[in-house]
């Protein structure tokens, strides 16, 4: 059969250390947690083949499926193409109404060439920024029009942290302004201080819009620094073009969501009499106070506004033991990439074949194999392929907050994002599952996959608050991606750094982001089987995962459990 010459190799990589047993796999209770699946499991984790993964990933990123636009006709075929697949598996649906789709109400907020964006600093000649180029922006407030005309005032990172000892408003009252700021946080290599290198959640995007908001502001403006951000300004262009989607807004909301170019927050700064980088670099201490520029916004936004309806697709396992088959663990992948942008010269088809075609590959090919095994876990095991990723988790945490089964029963959700086709690895990133209970089991099972846990290679870069596992942690479930490390098979280290780094700059959130047929899914079976495993054994232990005691995400774990 075609695939089966490949699937022979990556098992004695990856399988040949792994145990299996007639019984059950063990609970949480002795100090080395037990990794043995049973003997059905352990037959059905041997039948995932990276040519199932290729063949997912080929069609999802097709020109056909015109790049999987949230709202778009190429979206709702790959949502279709999903729920079919898990039909065909035998799943049972867990959508609305007995089917496999979640309707999730959207807004799509397109910023119309009639907006007018200009900075009009103290002294000196208006900046009128061109669109693309020297800004993007959004009207939060999901209107066909808004005016904006208000002071701005640099508040730094934007962060009140009590918990960090650190707050960027020092009670200064910014209402009715906007609020220019810089993307990231306090740089510390102090792991007792917004947890040293690793970015926080203070130092998103959306909290810094989160945090404007419930400071009363009108609007803000991002800086954006290539470093800073880890991508460069064309992710945050092509990022921010065309249709961007939201959910339906309750209550008030930024007239004005933006990032602007470092060049143009420099000539602001030098047109308002001070010095960007003195500006960066006060803002470093915690003695800083929010600085006037005055300058003001003056902003007529214009925007398209189109109320529609994008889908997750939810398909459930039910769990072999009544006692605890109302608990689950939980698969997830965001299936949406960027669509057409009809406005882009040339090839302007967004494909996502490694975001995230490849996730959906490896959750398709999970789903199959835990469907085809002759024994069930004891707790169900829910497959969720959502939308609006791209958009800021938007699907994902639609589903948090309208789960098929309470979060507070929710063991685990494992995620999987940008698996890269890049051979055999011999490492797995697991980041933020030390923060979880689950980790010894973590652990042990990485060893018996013949794999090192590589710690974040970029945890500068904030990974852990990028993708959809994000928004069931945001709700209390333990969460975290699965991918793979730096180090393949027949490789140097640093070769699996530089295709990281090849992507990032000339692929990531691209066009040619493209399936090629030379593609290497070995490794992406592999994140697959290792998947697999730590979800059979969630779903056996004696007890629920939590978070670790103190984690943000602890409070939240126990809220949503009675």
């Amino acid at each position: 059969m075609q695939g089966m010459a490949k699937i022979a190799p990556v098992c004695l990589l990856v399988c040949a250390g792994l145990l299996w047993a007639d019984g059950g796999a063990g609970g949480g209770g002795s100090k080395a947690p037990s990794v043995r699946l049973p003997g059905a499991a352990f037959a059905a984790l041997e039948t995932i083949n990276p040519e199932h993964i290729r063949w997912h990933v080929r069609y999802l990123s097709h020109d056909l499926l015109e790049g999987r636009g949230t709202g778009q006709r190429g979206g709702d075929l790959a949502a279709e193409y999903i729920a079919t697949q898990f039909a065909e598996y035998g799943l049972k649906p867990a959508g609305d109404h007995g089917t496999y789709m979640q309707r999730v109400p959207l807004v799509g907020i397109t910023t119309l060439p009639e907006t007018k964006f200009s900075l009009v600093p103290k002294q000196g000649e208006t900046m009128n920024l061109k669109p693309l180029d020297e800004y993007v922006a959004y009207d939060q407030t999901q209107q066909p029009e808004s005016d904006i005309d208000a002071e701005v005032v640099f508040v730094g990172y934007g962060i009140e942290a009590p918990e960090y000892n650190w707050d960027d408003y020092k009670g200064v009252d910014v209402r009715g302004k906007v609020l220019l700021m810089l993307v990231n946080e306090p740089p510390s290599d102090d792991l007792k201080f917004f947890k040293g290198k690793a970015l926080t959640y203070y130092g998103r995007w959306t909290y810094k819009y989160e945090e404007g908001l419930r400071k009363g502001a009108v609007g803000v403006l991002l800086i954006h620094q290539s470093q800073m951000a880890s991508y460069p300004w064309e992710v945050v262009r092509n990022s921010n073009s065309g249709e961007k989607s939201f959910l339906k807004v309750e209550g008030p909301a930024l007239k004005v969501a933006s990032w602007i170019h470092l060049d143009v927050a420099t000539r602001l700064a030098a047109a308002s009499g001070m010095n960007l980088d003195k500006m960066m670099t006060a803002a470093q201490s915690r003695d800083f106070r929010p600085v006037s520029l005055g300058a003001r916004l003056k902003a007529h936004m214009v925007s398209k506004v189109r109320n529609f309806e994008s889908n997750n697709v939810l398909a459930v396992l039910p769990g072999g033991d009544k006692h605890v088959s109302d608990e689950a663990v939980m698969f997830t992948a965001h299936y949406d990439h960027f669509g057409i942008r009809p406005d882009m010269p040339g090839d302007n088809i967004f494909n996502g074949a490694d975001d995230n075609a490849t996730g959906c590959g490896i959750l398709l090919e999970v789903a199959r194999a835990f469907a085809a095994s002759a024994a069930k876990p004891r707790r169900s095991v829910l497959f969720a392929a959502v939308t609006a990723e791209e958009q800021g988790l938007l699907g994902s945490e639609y589903l948090g907050k309208h789960p098929p089964f309470s979060t507070g029963k929710i063991s685990l959700d494992l995620n999987y994002d940008d698996v890269k086709p890049l051979g055999a690895p011999e490492e797995v990133q697991v980041a933020g599952a030390e923060r979880t209970t689950f980790y010894p089991v973590v652990e042990a099972m990485a060893k018996d996959f013949r794999l090192a846990i590589r710690p974040d290679a970029r945890p500068e870069a904030g990974h852990f608050y990028r993708s959809d596992h994000f928004s069931l942690a945001r709700v209390g479930v333990p969460s975290f991606s699965i991918n793979e490390g730096t180090k393949f098979k027949g490789h140097p280290d640093s070769w699996g750094v530089d295709q990281e780094r090849e992507y990032v700059e000339k692929h990531y959130h691209q066009p040619s982001d493209e399936y090629h047929p030379e593609m290497d899914f070995v490794g992406d079976a592999a994140m697959a089987r290792f998947g697999f495993a730590l979800g059979w054994e969630a779903a056996n232990l004696s007890k629920l995962i939590g978070w670790q005691k103190g984690d943000e995400f602890e409070a939240a774990r126990v809220k949503s459990q009675p």
